[in-house]
């Protein structure tokens, strides 16, 4: 017998034995009265034909409220003619409704996404009718959610009237996703294909985005995707990790891919061990056929998968979400183009905030550095006039762009403001500077750095492993470096500072920390060594070059922290920036090293290149042919 046939054989079987509760969309649907409020189920999972059946009865209707989650299908009762027979109300603002909601014709209502099952639980939002799309029941009469458990589970459970349309192509799945026959009202068999998701393509900037954020996520990581490019982008980079899980709302073809090329196992993950956690799912054809009946993915309802609690548990939880906009001193929109309700707040809430208590988590909020083809900047001043704030200054933690990233979390407004700079777009950054001076969130002297907001290229960063595990990462220094690299400059003993510097004055004025980190990186370039650290991360080496364009020749310095001395880290530094130096066409190096010393002598004498020297008054005069 070919699948086919089984499925409708079963079918039938099925239809024998529930018979009574059998009905037609259209007769289902006339149970519908005006004034009530009727929730129709989330993304890919909508019940398309109870709801081209309610649309059809509009004339006989008014005043019906739809509630809903994400519309993915058609939404046909969000017409302008049908105003007085429906009324949107939805918690999140898809494609399908934004004009509709925008004109004023719908509503939207805020809510994180881990409330909205109490509102169901507690009657303060009663639903006289719920319409769901269901799989044909098993032999003890339980039927799945299929692609979509989140909070359709708790409307079902809570909802005076629940109509099913029941669908052998709904694949059935794994967890907390089931409902038995019973405790459904109405069902409506149908055939026909659920309604599938094209995964949008990530452009240029989402994948540098997405390569950023791989940075940030480790191995043995647990990680939650939001909606849209950029974390599609970032799972595009996460097929060379090791023992990734998942823990997120929504399912899609990329987190799938990871599954099958191994990055994601589950295997370190705190709770649900093995276990790919989701509450919906929107994708293709081959994603619903990977979900079906695979005991590895776990759909559970939304009180679960966002219960920040829950997060929280599983070390090194990653969130990965997005926004629309965000203002310099860390409160990000999520929701809303100024007045224009967008989209919504969704689970984002509740992911930051559970990873961001997870043991080693991360909290990261992503963004396209422009807006309108590059018109706009999306890191601004102020928020636009009406823009609502979905995580506050005081939650976010790391925000990326496709020009870096910045750390907030803990830092002063001043902080906050020049890092938000420094990965804003380049043809915004010097406006920003000014701006931010006006509002006094930056001191008046910034006004002197006005020209040198460059980010350097990628090609200047490196990694190095030390003999005990630790890696160091080099790169380019940044303008918000100055308060680690003040750090750094008073953690080194006399000796050091009087080997870099030749003298012995131990403090240093904010200008000179200034002109440390404000480099255009075109004459001058600055390395410093990173090591990561619970609050970022601290600069452990820098490393600089002052170029003469007369002679075409730079004057090199470095200087490794006392503590990290004698691993290899001065040879590895000055190779780095000799090829840098040779990569821009510079002939050689220049430096001048105290007779004492003698770490420094031997970096040089032994770099591999003609090199000659002269001593007068105790300092040696190093030139250095590449």
């Amino acid at each position: 017998m070919s699948k086919q046939r089984e499925i409708q054989g079963g079918q039938e079987d099925w239809q024998d034995k529930y018979r009574d509760m059998i009905s037609t969309p259209l007769n289902a649907v006339k149970k519908i009265k005006p004034g009530q409020r009727v929730f129709i189920g989330t993304g890919c999972g909508q019940p398309t034909e109870l709801v081209n059946a309610l649309t059809a009865r509009a004339n006989e209707l008014a005043d019906v409220e739809i509630i809903q989650l994400l519309t993915k299908g058609e939404a046909p009762y969000a017409n302008r003619k049908l105003a007085d027979s429906f009324t949107v109300n939805s918690f999140f603002i898809g494609t399908a409704i934004r004009g509709h909601i925008q004109e004023g014709l719908g509503d939207y209502t805020p809510l994180l996404l881990s409330d909205i099952p109490r509102l169901f639980h507690s009657g303060q939002l009663p639903l006289d009718v719920v319409l769901i799309h269901v799989t044909p029941p098993d032999k003890h009469g339980q039927v799945s959610l299929g692609v979509s458990v989140d909070i359709v589970k708790s409307a079902a459970e809570n909802g005076s009237l629940v109509i099913a349309q029941v669908n052998p192509q709904m694949p059935r799945t794994m967890g907390d996703s089931s409902l038995d026959i019973y405790d459904l009202d109405i069902l409506v068999p149908v055939d026909m294909p659920i309604l599938e998701r094209e995964q949008s393509a990530p452009n240029e900037e989402t994948l540098k985005i997405g390569e950023y954020i791989t940075g940030l996520v480790e191995d043995d990581a647990t990680v939650e995707f939001g909606i849209g490019r950029i974390p599609h982008a970032v799972a595009h980079f996460l097929k060379d990790k090791k023992n990734l899980g998942i823990h997120t709302e929504l399912l899609t073809d990329s987190i799938m891919e990871l599954v099958e090329c191994g990055a994601v196992n589950g295997s370190r993950k705190s709770t649900d061990r093995g276990k790919v956690v989701a509450s919906f799912s929107m994708g293709s054809k081959k994603l619903y056929e990977f979900i079906d009946n695979n005991p590895i993915v776990c759909f559970r309802p939304t009180e679960y998968v966002n219960d920040t609690h829950v997060i929280s548990k599983q070390h090194k939880m990653v969130a990965i979400n997005t926004a629309l906009e965000i203002d310099l001193t860390g409160q990000v929109c999520a929701d809303s183009l100024g007045e224009r309700f967008y989209s919504g707040i969704g689970g984002q809430v509740d992911f930051n905030r559970g990873a961001a208590l997870s043991k080693d988590g991360k909290a990261i909020i992503a963004l396209q550095a422009t807006a309108r083809e590059g018109t706009r900047s999306r890191i601004v001043t102020h928020l636009t006039p009406g823009a609502g704030v979905v995580t506050t200054r005081g939650e976010v933690h790391y925000v990326v762009t496709e020009y870096g990233v910045a750390y907030l979390h803990g830092k002063s407004v001043h902080e906050r403001a020049l890092a938000l700079i420094s990965i804003a777009h380049p043809q915004y950054r010097e406006q920003l500077l000014k701006e931010a001076i006006k509002a006094h969130y930056l001191r008046q002297e910034m006004t002197e750095v006005e020209g040198r907001f460059v980010v350097a290229s990628k090609e200047m960063e490196t990694t190095m492993l030390l003999d005990d595990g630790i890696q160091v990462r080099f790169r380019p220094v940044h303008p918000t470096d100055e308060p680690r690299m003040r750090d750094l400059h008073y953690t080194l003993s006399q000796e050091t500072i009087y080997y870099r510097f030749m003298t012995h004055k131990t403090q240093f004025s904010h200008q000179q920390v200034q002109n440390f980190v404000y480099i255009d990186h075109r004459q001058d370039v600055a390395i410093v060594g990173t090591v990561p650290e619970a609050h970022g991360e601290d600069i452990v080496a820098v490393g600089r070059y002052y170029l003469d364009h007369k002679s075409n020749r730079a004057e090199v310095a470095f200087v490794i922290r006392d503590d990290w001395q004698n691993h290899g880290m001065g040879t590895f530094l000055f190779k780095h920036l000799v090829a840098l130096a040779k990569r821009s066409g510079i002939a050689g190096f220049t430096a001048e090293v105290l007779r004492d010393n003698r770490r420094m002598q031997y970096i040089f004498n032994h770099c591999g290149f003609s090199v000659k020297s002269a001593l007068e008054d105790d300092v040696y005069s190093f030139k250095i042919d590449f």
